[in-house]
């Protein structure tokens, strides 16, 4: 038998073998068929396809995809269109139903996205629509997730990206917050300046409590210092009242003193002394004493000189003329 009979043969079974062989990504899997017929999904690794027998039909990936849906017109129950569109968060679980399920299983996502979307929010009117995000978002992951799994299909979430009111409703919307931002922009004034004048009145009410007291403690500083220098006073008096009476003074000594007090007594404008009668008797003895003792003369007087006579020119001529003279003597 010639060499090129056996060498030929080995290479095309080599060739064929290698070309047999598959590798699946990790996080991939394919969906093989022989002779026309479901047979196996692939994992990730090496596999062996049987030229001409086995045929890869379906080919999925493992890992979360996103699907973007376009923009739907969507009716609320108040008869306002607005246009929503959604973002569905799914992954593959089963590669089989997935391939199986249904034909084209992303347009089939799509449009069942937004027929639900439209179901979910025609039953809520505008503010609802707008202000129920999150209760769409439950409400349409949990129809979806639910209606997918034939095909496959685990929905993770579901968010709603935009809605787009009409033009007219969206300047309708923007006057009413723009009247919205204006009243509670006056309301947080008025209470501020409420709050500013219960402040301004608390600090006024404060100050003249403060100051009412610190009146009334000066009030009482000066009448304790008042009462305090008064007693300092009497105290000093009654002090010298007790040396002057430990030094036994004789009358003299006490009649000086009563003339300081009278002295005293009579300092100042417009005074009115009352003078006891043994004070005025003192005094009056006092005086006769002097003069008898001849105390209290410091120079004699100065001798009393007879007057001049002024001479009368009017007498002196009558007295001149003859014929008065015999009258005169």
């Amino acid at each position: 038998m010639p060499p090129y009979a056996i060498i030929i043969p080995s290479v095309i079974v080599i060739i064929l073998f290698f070309a047999g062989l598959r590798i699946v990504p990790q996080a991939h899997t394919f969906v093989v068929e022989r002779l026309g017929k479901f047979h196996a999904v692939w994992e990730a690794g090496l596999h062996y396809k049987f030229p001409f027998i086995d045929a890869i039909t379906n080919r999925a990936t493992l890992m979360e995809q996103v699907l973007d849906t376009p923009p739907q017109p969507v009716i609320t129950s108040d008869n306002v269109t607005m246009q929503i569109d959604a973002v569905v968060y799914y992954r593959i679980f089963d590669a089989k139903l997935y391939a199986y399920g249904v034909v084209n299983p992303m347009n089939a996502l799509a449009n069942l996205t937004a027929t639900t979307l439209r179901n979910i929010v025609g039953e809520l009117s505008l503010d609802e629509s707008l202000t129920s995000r999150d209760t769409i978002n439950a409400k349409m992951q949990e129809i979806i997730d639910r209606e997918t799994d034939p095909w496959g299909i685990k929905v993770i979430r579901v968010e709603i990206r935009n809605i787009m009111p009409p033009a007219d409703i969206r300047e309708a919307m923007e006057k009413q917050m723009r009247a919205e931002r204006e009243r509670r922009e006056t309301l947080l004034q008025a209470e501020g300046h409420k709050q500013a004048a219960i402040t301004r009145a608390e600090g006024d009410k404060q100050a003249m409590i403060l100051k009412a007291e610190g009146e009334r403690d000066a009030r009482i500083a000066r009448a304790e210092g008042e009462a305090k220098a008064l007693l300092l006073a009497r105290q000093a008096e009654a002090d010298g009242l007790r040396a002057l009476k430990a030094a036994d003074p004789n009358d003299a000594v006490l009649e000086l003193k009563r003339y300081e007090s009278l002295v005293r007594l009579a300092d100042g404008k417009a005074s009115k002394i009352i003078v006891p009668t043994d004070a005025v008797n003192s005094v009056r003895r006092n005086v006769y004493f002097s003069e008898t003792a001849g105390i209290g003369d410091v120079t004699p007087p100065a001798p009393e000189q007879p007057a001049q006579k002024q001479p009368d020119e009017c007498c002196e001529k009558i007295a001149d003329d003859p014929e008065y003279k015999d009258l005169v003597q």
